[in-house]
């Protein structure tokens, strides 16, 4: 996996640690973010 610069404008921004939940990844947002449109960005390589 390459890096690569990713710029961005926004309103606002979190960094959290993505949780397993069942066969997947979750990332709770705060709940006036429901029905908006969001970026997730992988800032670790794994």
């Amino acid at each position: 996996m390459k890096e690569t610069k990713i710029e961005l404008t926004g309103f606002e921004m979190l960094e959290k640690t993505v949780n397993k939940s069942g066969n997947s990844g979750r990332v709770y947002v705060p709940v006036e973010w429901i029905s908006k449109k969001v970026k997730v960005i992988l800032l670790e390589k794994w």
